[in-house]
């Protein structure tokens, strides 16, 4: 398996190695666009600000390698909102791979107090869809640290609730994104990352 993590300036790159080491895979983490290209899979993590992140890809022509890439890819939290259309995170402009757009999440008063943003900590995944997430049992628990989300839409393959329901999950034919944090989600997001690996094609 030849497997790829594109290297840029907001990835949460190490966490994400250590995770495929636990279920016995080595990955490659690189930028350049031959080995990207020529990878059996790529994965796009990320952690930071759109915007900038954008920029990161476009100066290095990698937001056109991403989008041309026909082998399955797989979009972590940061990663998986640069594959959408927009993002209000400081106004950017995305990859435009799926079709939903990423907003801020809104305050929201209850009687116990504000709803903290941004959401960090455990919440559960539903309305889960594709093989990504065959055997991951409904409302199964997975780490997010975010504060912008994507809208519910066509591309939705799983489902959270904070605040408002929002996609936890994207798919669109070899594309897919989460939200949460695969390699922070100790035995599920182990599942969900061998399930790429081994059923995502």
């Amino acid at each position: 398996m030849n497997l790829v993590i594109i290297k840029y300036n907001a990835g949460n790159i190490q966490s994400v190695l250590y995770a495929l080491e636990r279920i016995g895979l080595e990955a490659k983490v690189t930028d350049d666009v031959e080995q990207i290209g020529s990878a059996d899979k790529v994965i796009f993590p990320g952690v930071g600000e759109a915007s900038s992140a954008m920029r990161y890809l476009r100066e290095r022509n990698l937001d056109e390698v991403i989008k041309n890439l026909a082998q399955p890819v797989l979009g972590i939290c940061l990663g998986m909102q640069l594959m959408c259309r927009f993002s209000e995170e400081n106004n950017t402009t995305c990859l435009h791979i799926f079709d939903e757009d990423v907003k801020l999440f809104k305050q929201v008063l209850q009687q116990d107090g504000n709803i903290k943003i941004p959401q960090i900590g455990w919440n559960n995944i539903y309305d889960l869809k594709t093989g990504l997430f065959n055997n991951v049992p409904e409302d199964s628990y997975t780490y997010f640290v975010h504060s912008y989300y994507a809208a519910l839409g066509v591309h939705t393959i799983a489902t959270t609730n904070y605040i408002v329901p929002y996609s936890s999950a994207l798919r669109k034919n070899n594309f897919y994104g989460v939200q949460f944090h695969p390699e922070k989600s100790a035995g599920t997001g182990e599942q969900i990352l061998k399930n790429f690996i081994e059923r995502c094609n």
